[in-house]
């Protein structure tokens, strides 16, 4: 797949910072910043959600790498086994999440997270009350919003990146994480 939009010139400092933090600049950020405004505003909530702590970090990035798979973002299920790698994550669950129905790894609540997840992404929505029961008893309010505007927005570029045509920059390569390939479902799209 080659990009449907092409990449904006970035500011210096930006690019500089970018290449500092991740050691590339990421396409999805050259892409946007055809529109500095939307880029900036895209930015800011990022970094802002990025501080929430009610719920744990490891559910959040693995609820994003759920949303990844089904849509089939290939650049979101990279850089998020980056993020896993730099996070300190459980990277043998990293790398169970495209096929996590069939893998033995997850906690019943991480089972939960990544169903949620996918009952998000699915359109229509298949949510159930009984799953966001269960999620907001072992979570509680604060941690269910969370998680549910964390996958909101997972969703957002997720299908933002599919549709601009960016795929994976390579991030995942320095983490020795074994992927797994996602298995067939025929409830679940299946990229990988």
């Amino acid at each position: 797949m080659t990009l449907r939009v092409p990449k904006a010139e970035l500011p210096v400092e930006l690019r500089e910072n970018m290449i500092k933090q991740l050691g590339s600049v990421p396409e999805p950020i050259e892409v946007l910043w055809n529109h500095p405004r939307l880029a900036a505003a895209n930015q800011e909530f990022t970094a802002k959600v990025a501080t929430l702590d009610a719920a744990d970090a490891s559910l959040k990035t693995f609820a994003h790498m759920a949303v990844a798979a089904q849509v089939g973002c290939g650049w979101c299920l990279d850089v998020n086994y980056f993020f896993a790698l730099n996070q300190n994550l459980d990277l043998t669950k990293a790398s169970q999440v495209p096929r996590w129905r069939q893998a033995d790894v997850f906690s019943p609540l991480e089972r939960d997270v990544l169903e949620y997840a996918e009952a998000m992404t699915t359109t229509p929505s298949t949510v159930t009350d009984e799953l966001s029961q269960r999620l907001l008893e072992q979570l509680g309010p604060a941690a269910l919003v969370e998680l549910t505007v964390f996958i909101g927005f997972a969703n957002m570029a997720a299908r933002c990146n599919t549709a601009h045509g960016i795929t994976s920059q390579g991030y995942s390569d320095s983490c020795e994480i074994p992927l797994a390939v996602r298995e067939v479902d025929s409830d679940v799209a299946t990229t990988a």
